[in-house]
């Protein structure tokens, strides 16, 4: 099969008959048993991808059009349902369970006749920036050198980065999708909050989580978002008011946040890569325009203080009564009752992070601290939203760093996890306001690794976002 060059070269392959939809899906099987290593996967849907693919073949030689995404090589998180198919959010706490329903993103995909072709790895319940907190092992980057794909996405990330599908899905509560995406080296593209339906997305903290998108090629990410961005009555929190999109921006103007480009914590190589491009764009004729942000020093403590909160309510769910893991009580054992029953179940079946998250969400939402942490963070999430949307009056697009470094070695971050949260700071900003962000594979750092630009924009301008994606993004595209 030829190099894969984007969703439209691959149909005109179809229809030339070239290539056929069963020998697609071999060939991505191939290399994703080839790069196990990578551990990019936890489940491999070899025998319903083929099946699938044999019906699309068929369906082509009985002349029946090709949908939009007729063929494409899906891989979906193991935090996204596949009904008949295992879900485990990569925890010991769901595994085995298989899915008894799509979500709505998995099942406009099958609508428009794509492959999914399995479920890629995470951190546990999505919560990590590394993809190192997994039930199943870490991901491991595939440029090499043992290096964190980033979290909590990373084995989407990878799939697509090395060739183990053609596009992928993933969440994004924090930077889940545009964290990995500049660490890998492909696009991780956002929704804004309300875009894409949540449900059959497995709840980490509902109010920030979204479904994202990685791709090679901005074409395939927009088409992939076309089918997946529609009204599901079945969500609630879906902003219904934001369809159809807003009106195509002729001439963008640019915006970048002072603070951000001088971070200390931004590596000094990213931070004149960005200036560099902010000064291409005033020199090609493009308003940019500088602001002010006060409240950068108050982003990552109130995006932990939320995102935990809500974790500790979502995840109470999981006790072993109905579904997921039990643990083995002896009759005889000491104090065996309902309590002790949860507690083991919880200590047991829960890794590390997703402990310490739940204790800490506990913790903030405990009446003696309500005020002073949880109300607190959501004034300064009120204050931000306020900020944007100011901002967003003078400039259609702001420019970001996606993360203050490039990926790091495995293992390396183990006796530092303040540092990994704070390695959130540029991403955490669009899911506390709900807007729509992109990561794109702009730059190669000095030391061999890619670093993302990253662009946001006013809610319900995804489709603007996209389409001006292309038009600033600098450099050469990484390839692996």
């Amino acid at each position: 099969m030829a190099p894969f060059k984007g969703i439209l070269h691959y149909h005109q392959q179809l229809q030339s008959q070239a290539v056929s939809c069963e020998q697609t899906v071999q060939y991505y099987l191939q290399n994703i048993n080839k790069q196990k290593h990578l551990n990019a996967f936890v489940a491999v849907f070899e025998d319903s991808a083929l099946n699938r693919a044999r019906e699309l073949d068929q369906r082509r030689k009985n002349n029946m059009p090709m949908r939009s995404l007729h063929g494409v090589i899906v891989a979906i998180k193991d935090v996204i349902c596949y009904k008949g198919h295992p879900v485990s959010a990569a925890s010991k706490m769901l595994l085995g369970f298989e899915s008894l329903y799509n979500a709505t993103a998995v099942r406009f995909l099958l609508d428009e006749e794509a492959i999914i072709i399995g479920s890629c790895n995470c951190d546990e319940f999505a919560m990590g920036s590394t993809n190192e907190n997994s039930f199943y092992g870490p991901v491991i980057n595939g440029i090499g050198n043992n290096m964190v794909p980033g979290g909590s996405s990373g084995g989407s990330a990878v799939a697509v980065q090395t060739g183990q599908c053609m596009v992928s899905l993933g969440s994004d509560t924090g930077g889940s999708v545009r964290q990995p995406a500049g660490f890998c080296g492909v696009i991780g593209f956002k929704p804004g909050y309300g875009r894409v339906s949540r449900f059959g997305l497995i709840a980490y903290a509902s109010s920030f989580d979204q479904i994202g998108i990685f791709g090679k090629y901005i074409e395939d990410v927009q088409q992939v978002y076309n089918v997946i961005a529609q009204p599901d009555l079945q969500d609630s929190s879906m902003n219904q008011e934001f369809h159809p999109p807003k009106k195509r921006i002729s001439t963008p103007r640019f915006g970048f946040f002072k603070e951000m480009l001088n971070h200390p914590s931004l590596d000094k190589e990213i931070a004149a890569a960005i200036k560099k491009t902010i000064h291409d764009l005033q020199l090609a004729g493009f308003e940019v325009k500088e602001f002010d942000f006060p409240l950068i020093d108050y982003i990552v403590p109130a995006y932990y203080v939320l995102t935990t909160a809500e974790a500790g309510s979502n995840l109470s769910r999981y006790d072993g009564v109905r579904y997921g893991y039990r643990a083995e009580i002896a009759h005889n054992e000491e104090n065996s009752n309902l309590d002790s029953f949860y507690k083991k179940n919880r200590s047991e079946g829960f890794g590390k992070e997703v402990k310490k998250r739940i204790m800490l969400g506990t913790f903030v939402l405990n009446s003696g601290y309500y005020d002073a942490y949880y109300q607190k963070a959501q004034q300064v999430r009120g204050k931000l939203t306020s900020h944007i949307k100011s901002v967003f009056e003078e400039v259609d697009f702001m420019i970001l760093p996606t993360s203050p470094g490039t990926a790091f070695p495995l293992g390396s971050s183990a006796n530092n996890p303040v540092e990994v949260y704070l390695a959130d700071i540029f991403t955490v900003y669009a899911n506390l306001v709900g807007v729509p962000a992109i990561s794109l594979p702009a730059f190669t750092h000095s030391n061999n690794m890619p670093f993302g630009l990253q662009l946001i924009a006013p809610r319900g301008d995804d489709v603007n976002l996209l389409e001006v994606a292309n038009t600033i993004l600098p450099g050469e595209k990484v390839s692996v």
